[in-house]
């Protein structure tokens, strides 16, 4: 199956068994959403080749589909005979009734994708999803009521749904889907962006419905501990094609193998380029009154470092940030920044002061983001305000590029490639060389990992070790993930309630976390003052 001549799906050969949970593993762009599309059965597509075969049973009466085990009894709507019947989705049309009906008992859980009544409550949501399928009035808003409890949703059941979490939206989602009664649930990513915590209840729920409603769990995800848990059966899809399939611990174990070790080379460290001393943050809230974000802290970043800032939410590494790029003034103490020779004193507005050094600093957000209509030479080029005549834009691009790990050809081949058709480890290092291009001697990251498969976060970490190798740019990284700070980061800092309670050697920082500070790490919280 493919789309404008290129193939994403490539001689798929699988079996779902009935009750069976099955786990794809995969990274961003292998073919995992696409595969699922296609066995959700609700869109047709025009290259596509194979069979996608569905065996159930069908009553000869009113036509209910059930689970194959059905046939041969009798039907529990109207106690006509269930008969065998086979739907291939490929060769049927979207109008087939087979097809419909078979359509009709597969429910589906996409990432993000929350498909809600915003603006409605929880239980509403879920009637009018009742209501879709005939059923109305005081039963239905008891079976809506019921469908809460089973998600572990009562709780919310009078909430609005725009102001869910993401977890609590996902569990939504799921209830409405069961009022399919549905016979295969089809999870793509259902917690991909998720932290592990909310994670976590959200597969409760899963595997409690399929538990419940004894269906076939077909689930996708990068995550391998969530492939291990969820599956009996896993496969590795790569490019389209199934690599590896068997045992949930094995597949996991063979996907983890991919990535490689990550390799962190001697580096001859430099002078300070970053000094603080005494340095404070202070505003006002109407909760909690005089907040010192940031209560008098000393320190230095050297050159050709990658040093870490790192605490619990609210401790205040990210107005630290913040105030080293010169987005925020500090209300005491200094900050100065060296550019070549020169000392900078970043409290000294205009061009003159902290303006002179702004244009050498890199930023880049956890929320980083590329222009979704430009293809990657535009976005390192035209859309950052690089004039640059196209040869020597091109050849600007694939040396950056080459620098946060693309090898020259790869470098060379995504060019012209929109950022949807990037995996996500692809996107972030492409985000990357975008701050790169403008050649800062300085680049500062917010939460760089956030929630990303570990596949993605050793990428991320091949590429800001091997930026710093082949351009010797001083790295400041704000993350609360702490196994990444410890492969990159050469020292840390500490931060607690606004004061650096720690700094030095990263090893050594990390083995004095309190145990809320190592739960923290663990949940992917990244909220920050």
């Amino acid at each position: 199956m493919g789309f404008d001549d290129v193939d994403v799906l490539k001689n798929i050969n699988l079996t779902i068994n009935e009750g069976e949970s099955v786990g794809i593993l995969g990274k961003s762009g292998a073919g995992k959403s696409i595969l699922m599309h296609v066995l959700r059965g609700v869109e047709e597509y025009e290259r596509i080749s194979g069979q996608v075969i569905y065996h159930v049973a069908q009553c000869e009466k009113c036509g209910i589909i059930e689970p194959p085990s059905k046939v041969g009894t009798s039907c529990r709507k109207c106690s006509g005979d269930m008969k065998e019947l086979t739907a291939d989705f490929v060769s049927l049309s979207m109008n087939d009734p087979a097809r419909k009906g078979v359509s009709r008992r597969l429910a589906i859980m996409l990432q993000r994708t929350f498909a809600l009544y915003g603006d409605e409550r929880v239980i509403v949501n879920v009637m009018n999803a009742l209501t879709e399928i005939g059923e109305k009035g005081p039963n239905a808003i008891h079976k809506a009521a019921d469908l809460l409890d089973k998600v572990n949703l009562s709780h919310r059941m009078m909430h609005i749904a725009r102001e869910l979490s993401g977890g609590e939206k996902q569990r939504v989602v799921l209830a409405r889907q069961l009022v399919k009664d549905p016979m295969m649930l089809i999870a793509d990513e259902p917690t991909g962006t998720l932290d592990p915590k909310t994670a976590e209840l959200v597969h409760e729920g899963i595997m409690h419905a399929v538990k419940e409603y004894k269906m076939s769990l077909v689930i996708t995800s990068h995550w391998p501990k969530v492939i291990e848990e969820l599956s009996h059966k896993a496969i590795w899809l790569e490019d389209g094609k199934i690599v590896a399939e068997g045992d949930p611990k094995t597949v996991s174990a063979k996907f983890m193998e991919q990535a490689g070790e990550i390799e962190k080379h001697e580096i001859n460290i430099g002078e300070p380029v970053i000094k603080s001393k005494n340095l404070k943050m202070k505003y006002f809230s109407l909760d909690r009154g005089v907040v010192n974000a940031v209560d008098g802290i000393d320190f230095e970043v050297r050159e050709g470092e990658i040093f870490g800032i790192i605490g619990v939410s609210g401790a205040g590494k990210t107005t630290t940030s913040k105030i080293i790029t010169g987005n925020l003034q500090p209300t005491e103490g200094e900050i100065d920044i060296r550019i070549g020779d020169e000392w900078i004193d970043m409290r000294i507005m205009g061009y003159h002061g902290k303006g002179r050094a702004t244009k050498y600093i890199g930023v880049l957000h956890q929320e980083y983001s590329l222009y979704p209509h430009r293809n990657v030479i535009d976005n390192l080029t035209e859309s950052i305000g690089l004039e640059l005549p196209h040869e020597l834009g091109e050849r600007k691009a694939i040396y950056t590029l080459t620098t946060t790990g693309f090898s020259e050809q790869k470098a060379k081949g995504i060019l012209f490639k929109m950022p949807d058709e990037l995996s996500e480890g692809e996107r972030h290092r492409v985000a990357m060389a975008a701050v790169l291009m403008k050649e800062p001697r300085i680049l500062v990251f917010d939460e760089p990992t956030g929630t990303m498969d570990p596949i993605t976060k050793i990428e991320v970490s091949k590429s800001i070790l091997h930026a710093r190798e082949t351009m010797g740019e001083t790295f400041v990284i704000v993350s609360h993930d702490m196994d990444f700070v410890a492969e990159v980061c050469d020292r840390a800092a500490l931060m607690r309630l606004g004061k650096i309670v720690d700094i030095g050697d990263t090893a050594e920082v990390l083995s004095r976390l309190t145990k809320e500070e190592r739960e923290e790490s663990l949940e992917g919280i990244s909220k920050e003052l």
